[in-house]
């Protein structure tokens, strides 16, 4: 068998940015249809790399050799606030498609007919027919709706946004294609959807992540950058990390530490063997655990060691929820649901964008007031809620140490400091504002907030986004550990496999137990789609007055009345998310002009000091502000869509 030819080629190439150097005398060769994950410390030069592929940085010294004529298509990370729709938006992506439909334009308008048959036979050649259809297929499996579609980009929010940009840059033909950290603003549903598609995808990939289950089931190398090198290993993230540990475990100077961890991953694994039998999620976690002594001292030289230490005063149950029915407004996304949460309680909440599980959180949390039912918490309840959008309410002019000195006060600074040492944050870092840090250290932050308060319930709605690999494996050892309930809703699947219990499905209006692994989980989501598209189908065949005749006349005026009852309970809800949508244009607006005040750099003299921190303030606020609107557009928008639903199938 031929091996395939030599696509990227490094050679002795050296890489500074500013006074840091960041590559020396790096040396990588990459083929031909390979998937390459690149991993590394924050900071090491991962995204460097990329922008030394795409031309925009160049080598010191050393030299990159890429193919002539190589077409390359990267996830763009601005957020764009463009006025053209979600479908308009990706198929710009095509870049060669949209020159050939603007010339094909052109022609029709001169009537050029020779040259209008040229460019139709050009548009054939690249698909284009098609384009239109299969760009909606790329939104679909990044989970927007079909009404979505027609929407403009400045209509969604930052996260849904980012998605936009992954569609976009999947729908750009190209021979390798560079995606960085692509899966942060993805839930679970998308996640494995977008490694089906990569998994097909027929050029070269190379990929930033920090979701060791995605490099797994994608890439078939690392790259490992690493004390300015690139380290090339053959197989996913756990092929690498079993590579690695061999390296280090034969560094004496790290044999103590290494001890500690084994005897600390054998102690969990003892406490989960006598459930082995519970669940088929409970067989795989021990085999992972298992594998885990041998990848420990892969994480030796790791900087976290943070703990979750649950309250000391614990009841049981410490939360009930009797025939609940959660939602927003007295309008019920879930229907009855009822669950006791007792101290050892580890649940993974699975199902698709939208179902409901963020509602269900936030309702144990007890920020949403239930619709019908009842919820009852004992005396001793402390809850730890790390939300999807936590890294916003933090103070952008506070330091982490002063983030926890406002908890309490009598806390020693010595005693703070060796705390937020767990966390990574040591000497002066702890003293620096939040505002210079990447999102990865807000993340970390928000995080020993929550650990600091020792709560019995952890509420955990995807705290990996922005988390580095490393700090990943720390949260799943701090999670193992903890000794209160645990309630999370993760795609990181490597992170649920090895911290919960059991599984509850939020679907369809309900919360069901959910009795397989991921892996059945996987199979239900294709399970349901093809029943989905079977349904529109037979929709889409079955004439509408046949459905008409099938319904009595009774019927009817039953439907007509209850279409009339959905209508009135729409307007008021469009009114609010109108109203909440001008309100965040605004604030986005205020925000732009202080981030452009910020870059006066007249700003930062000594002089300057008390304006600098009262526009920081009112940034902080302004931001916390931003973030409220928009989460209560979005509550209201899933109310919205819900009713127009309901709507549909009434019409």
């Amino acid at each position: 068998m031929l091996k395939s030819a030599a696509m990227i080629q490094l050679q002795e190439v050296s890489l500074q940015r500013g006074h840091n150097i960041l590559l020396e005398q790096a040396d990588l060769t990459l083929h031909s249809g390979w998937k390459v994950g690149l991993v590394g410390a924050n900071g090491a030069g991962k995204t460097s790399l990329f922008k030394l592929f795409l031309g925009e940085l160049h080598c010191d010294n050393g030299s990159l050799e890429l193919p002539g004529g190589l077409r390359i298509s990267h996830m763009a990370q601005e957020v764009p606030t463009s006025e053209r729709s979600a479908l308009e938006y990706v198929l710009d992506g095509d870049i060669e498609l949209r020159k050939i439909q603007q010339q094909l334009q052109v022609a029709e308008q001169e009537h050029q007919a020779h040259r209008i048959g040229e460019l139709h036979a050009e548009l054939d050649n690249l698909d284009g027919y098609s384009a239109e259809s299969r760009a909606a297929q790329l939104l679909a499996g990044l989970g927007f709706s079909h009404n979505d579609i027609t929407r403009s980009v400045k209509e969604f929010s930052g996260g849904w946004r980012i998605r936009l940009n992954l569609a976009q840059a999947l729908m750009c033909p190209s021979d390798l294609l560079l995606l960085d950290e692509p899966t942060n603003h993805l839930d679970l549903d998308a996640t494995i959807w977008l490694e089906q598609w990569l998994r097909q995808y027929p050029g070269m990939i190379i990929l930033i992540s920090h979701d060791r289950d995605f490099l797994d089931n994608v890439v078939s190398h690392i790259t490992h950058v690493e004390q300015k090198k690139l380290n090339l290993y053959k197989g996913g993230y756990s092929a690498f990390e079993l590579q690695r540990a061999e390296r280090l475990s034969q560094q004496q100077a790290a044999f103590a530490k290494q001890q500690q961890r084994i005897g600390e991953i054998e102690d969990f694994v003892r406490r989960f063997r006598a459930k082995a039998t519970k669940a088929k999620q409970a067989q795989s976690r021990i085999k992972e655990l298992e594998r885990m002594e041998k990848i420990a001292p892969a994480h030796i030289d790791s900087p976290f060691s943070f703990h979750f230490c649950s309250s000391d005063k614990m009841s049981s149950p410490l939360l009930t929820l009797s025939d609940a029915e959660c939602g927003y407004d007295n309008k019920a996304v879930l229907g009855k649901t009822s669950l006791s949460l007792t101290p050892g309680t580890r649940i993974g909440l699975l199902g698709p964008n939208g179902a409901g599980k963020s509602t269900l959180v936030k309702t144990l949390v007890g920020d949403l007031q239930l619709c019908q039912g009842e919820r009852h918490e004992s005396d001793n309840l402390q809850v730890g809620y790390f939300a999807q959008h936590q890294l916003e309410a933090l103070d952008m002019a506070a330091s982490p140490l002063l983030h926890i000195k406002r908890m309490s006060p009598k806390a020693s600074e010595q005693e703070i400091r060796d705390f937020l040492g767990s966390f990574g944050f040591f000497g002066d870092r702890a003293l620096e504002p939040v505002q210079n840090f990447s999102g990865g250290e807000k993340a970390r932050v928000a995080l020993s907030m929550i650990a600091w308060q020792k709560p019995n319930l952890l509420l955990m709605d995807e705290p990996t986004n922005h988390l580095d690999l490393e700090v990943r494996h720390a949260l799943t050892l701090a999670l193992q550990s903890f000794e209160g309930v645990l309630i999370l809703v993760s795609h990181d699947r490597h992170l649920l496999r090895n911290t919960v219990d059991e599984f509850l499905l939020v679907a369809n209006g309900e919360v069901a137990e959910f009795k397989g692994d991921l892996d059945d989980y996987q199979k239900w989501l294709l399970e349901q789609k093809r029943q989905e598209q079977k349904a529109e189908a037979e929709a889409f065949s079955k004439p509408a007055t046949e459905e008409k005749k099938s319904l009595s006349a009774a019927e009817r005026k039953e439907q007509k009345r209850l279409a009339a009852e959905r209508r009135n309970q729409l307007r008021p809800i469009k009114k609010n998310v109108e109203k909440l949508e001008a309100e965040m244009e605004t604030q986005l607006a205020a925000l732009e002009e202080i981030e452009n005040a910020l870059s006066d750099s007249s700003l930062y003299t000594a002089d300057n000091k008390d304006k600098l921190k009262t526009i920081l303030q009112q940034q902080a606020s302004l931001k916390q502000q931003a973030e409220q609107t928009e989460e209560a557009w979005m509550e209201q928008q899933e109310a919205l869509e819900t009713l127009e639903a309901e709507l549909n199938e009434l019409d």
